[in-house]
């Protein structure tokens, strides 16, 4: 096993906490100089490559090379079709929809990022801009690497690493220092990626705690949280995926699903229903132009557009590695176009029906009932909405349970990756592989919460993304390349022999 790319990643990672410990506040302000220039000179950049996945997904669904299977050709799938759709689900399920359920669309209702907020117009503007964020164009990203992923292993036996991926563009030079770069890349953007939402996870398990025993919500009890529960998921770790993930996950699942229909009874059931089918159309309407907007004479609708739009594509971006390699894992013996419709229509089916229910819930309390949920913060948003329904203290225990171990199934799953990601691809790394990477997981999320807080986990996300970006472009050519072969392939299972069969040109 080539250990070159776990001793950099670890090394670089060690320097990085080291820096944070020391000087945190240097960390700080330079962090957030580097994102100040990323959001200013890339951010167009990241709209078009988030469309640009969404075109690309469009055309891997409506195709030729739709026909085309994850596969052998008779390779049937290791998974029936609803437990399949189980499994989007739960990729799409997160930390994030707990932190932002509430606090996303009530934030863009108040401040919409056109016209005047507290309105029902903007009601609907801001559930669409949360679609937006959490939807199509979110799950295109995730599409695409899943695809290629998936592809390598499947149809050219290759490893699971971001590197792979490329061999069609780069051919044997990814066994290389262009390789090991990539994969480098990819390790970091997953650290950061998952850092950001194990951060939001111990700030609104400390909220909830707060509003259950009355603990304070500061740095200190946040630290705790974060050590108690690096000590749960390294021990669900090291038990292997077979037995702690598969077992949290299916927690998460009941859990999910109970809070989810207890929130749409308890709520005003109606009046969720009405928004969801306004929002629908408006989102349908409306996707193209708010993918691409950036407002280039307004200053303050370009702030909310890099605060909220394009940190979201690049957070999304630096969890495809994660998010990616789940989706290839159990996506065996689908046909592309099958593929592509389930990983996009799926998991943002679920995000919209979820922010419709958490969202629309906090916009009718505000709008019809006149309560101040808008000037309550992101963590607290959610506690804050359940004190006013029925049952409100079980909600609130059931949602950091359930906060808590989508943190363990997060932490748990990206160990889990990173280990792959730095031991060449071993579908099992080492426990003391995973263990390390638990390790540097949590105490990367600390020093990014002691010296930025959620501005911070923000900055490590936007700037560990971009050179991703580029990989996942040239893994799209790549990708693009490779089914043109594979289509004649599977098409006509004789065609290498008829290639080799053609008279060969001779020189005039």
């Amino acid at each position: 096993m080539d250990r070159s790319v776990f001793k950099i990643s670890v090394g670089i990672a060690a320097v990085f906490v080291l820096i944070g410990v020391l000087i945190p506040e240097q960390l700080g302000a330079a962090m957030e100089v580097a994102k100040g220039f990323v959001l200013e000179k890339f951010g167009w950049f990241y709209q078009l490559v988030a469309t640009f996945f969404l075109l690309f997904a469009a055309f891997m669904i409506f195709s030729k090379y739709g026909k085309i299977k994850l596969g052998k050709q008779d390779t049937k799938p290791e998974f029936s079709r609803p437990t399949w759709f189980a499994m989007l689900f739960s990729a799409g399920m997160g930390i994030g929809l707990l932190f932002y359920g509430v606090s996303e669309p009530i934030s863009h209702f108040s401040a919409p990022p056109i016209g005047e907020g507290g309105t029902e117009q903007s009601a609907i503007l801001g559930m669409r801009y949360t679609w937006l964020h959490w939807g199509l164009h979110a799950w295109a990203i995730y599409a695409i690497v899943a695809l290629a992923l998936a592809y390598q292993k499947y149809n050219r036996n290759a490893p699971g690493l971001m590197s792979a991926t490329l061999h069609p563009v780069l051919g044997e030079k990814v066994k290389g220092p262009i390789g090991k770069t990539v994969d480098v890349v990819a390790v970091f953007a997953t650290l950061f990626g998952v850092a950001a939402s194990l951060g939001l996870g111990s700030q609104q398990i400390n909220a909830g705690l707060e509003y259950l025993i009355g603990i304070p919500n500061n740095f200190t009890v946040q630290f705790i949280i974060m050590a108690v529960i690096t000590a749960l998921f390294i021990v669900s770790a090291t038990t292997g995926i077979s037995k702690g993930i598969k077992y949290l996950s299916n927690i998460n699942m009941s859990l999910a699903v109970v809070l989810f229909f207890v929130m749409l009874i308890l709520g005003p059931t109606l009046f969720l229903l009405n928004m969801f089918t306004s929002t629908l159309g408006s989102y349908v309407q409306n996707v193209a132009l708010m993918g691409l907007r950036l407002a280039p004479f307004d200053a303050n609708e370009a702030a909310w557009t890099q605060g909220w739009t394009v940190f979201y594509w690049a957070w999304w971006i630096s969890w495809t590695p994660f998010v990616g390699m789940f989706i290839a894992r159990v996506s065996k013996g689908r046909t592309i176009r099958e593929f592509t419709i389930a990983v996009l229509l799926v998991p943002s089916l679920v995000c919209a029906l979820w922010f419709t229910v958490f969202g629309g819930t906090g916009i009718y309390l505000e709008v019809v009932q006149g309560l101040d949920v808008s000037s309550q913060s992101l963590e607290t948003a959610l506690f804050f909405v359940f004190q006013q329904l029925p049952f409100g203290a079980l909600l609130s225990v059931l949602t950091v349970a359930l906060i808590t171990t989508f943190f363990v199934t997060s932490a748990d799953s990206a160990t889990f990756v990173l280990g792959m990601l730095t031991t060449g691809g071993k579908l099992n790394p080492p426990n003391g592989v995973k263990v390390v990477w638990g390790i540097i997981l949590a105490a990367s999320t600390l020093v990014l919460l002691a010296s930025g807080g959620l501005t911070g986990l923000q900055t490590a996300i936007i700037v560990s993304a971009l050179p991703l970006t580029f990989i996942v472009l040239v893994m799209c050519y790549g990708l693009y390349k490779e089914l043109g072969k594979e289509y004649k392939k599977q098409m006509n299972p004789d065609w290498k022999k008829q290639e080799k069969a053609k008279p060969e040109k001779t020189a005039s």
